[in-house]
């Protein structure tokens, strides 16, 4: 009885956790297709199966790298990009934001850094626009689903896009926008209690050091069963989509040419995001349905603004207004992006 007592919650936690994981969603799918469809199970199998195996060599790469970046400490470069005259800081914070291997959680105490040694809110904006977009792992997973052409406009885009939002806010601020942005920021324990350091050098080779090669095994360890458990549901959900979902649906909502189209996926984006890992496969799935590669672009790069992280790290620092220009600003050049990339 005391047990019971003290213990009351303990496995139903522990059930309930797992009922939010990906494996719990992918098993869930195959139970489904199993008893409504037991004929096209194999084949959703499969689909999934050949899909995995062929992005594999992407993720493989692409966790090397992030433990690499991660081993070194290479984001304490990113720091840099925020000295000097704003507009040269507005360029780097931009270019940096799509290469800084940090977490969502690791970006919120960096820029609270940043912002209480005087970086501008102009640097700042373009660094929180670029930086969910794109990374070393989501270009190469992109690449991997979509094709390196796409994967580079992506890139391109979320550089447009942080040098967009900071040149705008800039100029917001020379007319006496943006007064006192910030909220009180208080440090939590999220990614182990602190963030990448502002000052210090990355040490290239990072072998040379026992610490460093540990923190190497750590992440090469969690990235690769993190890549790898998203990327098993993102292509099962593709195999859904591939195989249930009707391809005139699609190319009547965000199929063909002109603005609408584009218009519509980056507003649906917004809120239907999963993240950068589960959303290629998708889109190259709504792709073959029909929906057009402009309203694809539009798609990820405003639900790349718009995910969970990202506004968590931005609504956590600034107060709303500054918050409602970040997704005014990822909306708009979600758009645009769009756009021009469906024009060429």
């Amino acid at each position: 009885m005391a047990e019971l007592s003290q213990h009351p919650i303990g496995p139903l936690s522990r059930r309930l956790k797992y009922l939010k994981t990906p494996w719990f969603v992918i098993a869930a799918v195959f139970g489904l297709v199993a008893v409504l469809d037991p004929g096209n199970l194999l084949a959703t199998v499969e689909f999934a199966a050949r899909a995995l195996a062929h992005t594999a060599p992407y993720i493989l790469f692409a966790v090397l790298l992030l433990s690499y970046l991660k081993a070194t400490g290479a984001e304490t470069i990113v720091a840099q990009a925020f000295q000097g005259r704003e507009t040269r800081m507005i360029f780097l914070a931009a270019l940096f934001g799509g290469l800084a291997p940090f977490c969502s959680c690791e970006v919120i105490p960096f820029i609270a850094g940043l912002l209480a040694l005087g970086a501008p809110l102009s640097a700042v904006m373009a660094f929180w626009l670029s930086s969910p977009l794109i990374d070393p792992p989501t270009l190469l997973i992109t690449a991997g689903a979509l094709g390196w052409p796409f994967a580079i406009a992506k890139a391109v885009a979320a550089v447009a896009l942080g040098l967009f939002g900071g040149f705008v806010v800039r100029f917001l601020m020379a007319q006496g926008a943006f007064g006192s942005p910030l909220r009180v920021y208080q440090r939590s324990g999220c990614c182990g209690g602190g963030g990448p350091a502002l000052d210090g050098k990355p040490q290239w080779r990072f072998w040379t050091e026992a610490p460093r090669r540990a923190r190497f095994r750590e992440e090469f360890g969690h990235n690769a069963l993190f890549l790898f458990k998203w990327l098993a549901l993102a292509y099962t959900l593709e195999a859904l989509l591939v195989h249930y979902v009707p391809a005139d649906l699609i190319a009547g909502v965000v199929g063909g040419e002109g603005i609408v189209p584009i218009a519509t996926a980056a507003v649906v984006g917004m809120p239907a995001y999963l993240n950068g890992y589960v959303a290629p496969p998708l889109l190259a799935g709504l792709i073959d349905q029909g929906m057009s590669v402009g309203a694809a672009m539009a798609f990820m790069i405003a639900g790349s603004v718009s995910s969970i992280p990202a506004m968590a790290a931005v609504w956590s620092l600034v107060k709303p207004r500054v918050f409602a220009m970040y997704l005014g600003l990822g909306l708009t050049g979600a758009i645009l992006s769009g756009i021009v990339y469906q024009s060429i």
